[in-house]
């Protein structure tokens, strides 16, 4: 019997059109073999945080996969060089950033993925759309909504649509 795990995906983007990039990887993310259901978030503004560049356009996948975290943190990673993400610099203006947010329960870390995402707790970009898909969510530093409202300083704008 295959496993299915939910696991939770940061979305970004700050160049070219943005939102219709996450639009269209939202897309191929839910065609993605191993990839058994994709729900999405509504679209946010932000701020770029600890960058440069034009605002970020950001959501939240929840994924029902089989795949198991390196084999998604790969699939992830080929859809990020298919939309023409390069890497010239940390934190550098991209066209997609994809990040493996939350894989069931599993707690992982290693040099290529660290399980649960190390700095989400510290993002309203993140936890504002993950929020809406998971209200109810405890991640390690707390209960979601919780460190949400401790982030309030945080720029950050749902989109209409």
């Amino acid at each position: 019997m295959t496993h299915t795990a939910r696991a939770y995906i940061g979305l970004g983007a700050n160049l070219g059109d943005a939102q219709a990039t996450l639009r269209a990887v939202l897309h191929e993310l839910a065609a993605t073999p191993g990839i058994l259901a994709c729900r999405s978030s509504s679209l946010y503004r932000s701020a770029p945080v600890d960058a440069a560049g034009p605002d970020f356009i950001n959501a939240v996948a929840a994924i029902d996969t089989t795949l198991a975290p390196l084999a998604l943190l790969d699939a992830l990673q080929a859809l990020e060089t298919r939309h023409g993400r390069e890497r010239p610099y940390k934190n550098a203006p991209r066209t997609l950033d994809l990040d493996l947010l939350l894989y069931g329960d599993t707690a992982m870390d290693t040099p290529r993925l660290c399980l649960p995402h190390p700095r989400m707790h510290q993002r309203a970009f993140v936890l504002a759309p993950l929020g809406e898909l998971a209200p109810e969510l405890v991640l390690p530093q707390g209960p979601l909504q919780t460190l949400l409202a401790q982030l309030a300083d945080q720029s950050i704008e749902r989109l209409p649509g």
